[in-house]
């Protein structure tokens, strides 16, 4: 493709958490939230119900940490099928969604990188998630044709990108108008037409909610329910007990900056540095997560799994959980 990608100034703003409390051991600043990545990790067999919906019995494990089925192949992808003009759909849930030129929704990757333009998605990930061509993608309306771009592949194929982002189609997306990949894995998001992340509302970094069932609990920016671990630790430091394929299904909620929340109590909300680096949210010095099997906001599919995992309140207690 002809054609550049117009990369968005990166303003940086150095913002430090105000540590109204310093024994939980916390990293006095936390980091924005866009440059941080959700981790992916894992607790013993049982303390998470192998991804099952509760009171189903059933569930899916992404066994390889990109939403890819367990028996999944490392064959190479089929050839991939041209993007032609993209439009945009509205959704429901979602609002402005940028799809191909068959009506089918695109993707975007936390793992992936915008500035500069790469993808981490090869071998089983884009047997699952094919890359979307570059050649023939043009903008239609309502898509600022200078956000189209592409970066070239390690296989040396051109993908699309939308303001820097590498596109992906899913391949449990049939048909026109599908989302079944959003939120997969907690990593994979609908594309919006200006590259972000697509969203009906516009919400901090950490809110409150209303439940009807469980009352007042705390939200990330794209409305899901947030849970904690009963394993995990607060004090004298977070400690997050939810390692590997864990983290799989308990993706960590990346750290936001304070003035980035509303309705949840200030005290301990800061982030901590887990065992490999990466940085992790906490509220009331208690580690969050959320969980892949919600799938839409408003999905509380996580409360209660196993006895230990539990949405949080604003002040960081679980939720219903026995004795707390």
């Amino acid at each position: 493709m002809k054609t550049s990608w117009r990369a968005a100034s990166l303003v940086a703003t150095a913002a430090s958490v105000l540590a109204l409390t310093t024994a939980c051991g916390q990293d006095n600043a936390t980091t924005p939230a866009s440059a941080a990545q959700n981790v992916g990790a894992t607790a013993a067999a049982g303390d998470y119900n192998s991804g099952a919906t509760p009171g189903t019995g059933t569930g899916t494990v992404a066994g390889n940490g990109y939403g890819a089925d367990g028996n999944q192949s490392s064959s190479s992808p089929s050839p991939a099928t041209p993007a032609g003009k993209l439009t945009v759909a509205a959704n429901p849930d979602l609002g402005k969604v940028l799809t191909d030129g068959s009506g089918l929704t695109l993707y975007r990757f936390d793992k992936d990188t915008a500035n500069p333009p790469k993808s981490n998605c090869a071998g089983d990930c884009a047997t699952t998630w094919p890359p979307v061509p570059a050649d023939d993608a043009t903008a239609g309306a309502g898509i600022d044709k200078a956000l189209l771009g592409e970066v070239t592949r390690a296989d040396g194929s051109k993908q699309l990108t939308i303001a820097g982002w590498p596109a992906y189609r899913y391949v449990k997306d049939v048909n026109s108008g599908d989302v079944n990949g959003q939120g997969v894995g907690g990593k994979w998001y609908a594309l919006a037409p200006n590259g972000k992340k697509a969203s009906l509302s516009s919400l901090p970094g950490l809110s409150v909610r209303k439940d009807p069932k469980l009352g007042e609990v705390v939200v990330d920016r794209n409305g899901m329910t947030v849970y904690r671990f009963l394993k995990d630790k607060a004090w004298p430091k977070s400690v997050s007990n939810c390692t590997g394929a864990c983290l799989e299904k308990w993706p960590a909620v990346a750290p936001v900056k304070s003035d980035d929340t509303k309705g949840v109590q200030k005290k301990g909300l800061m982030g901590f540095t887990r065992p490999d680096g990466t940085k992790q949210m906490t509220v009331n010095c208690w580690p969050i997560y959320t969980f892949s099997g919600d799938k839409a906001p408003g999905d509380t599919n996580g409360q209660g799994v196993g006895g230990t995992w539990y949405a949080v309140s604003p002040d960081g207690k679980p939720v219903g959980a026995p004795g707390k």
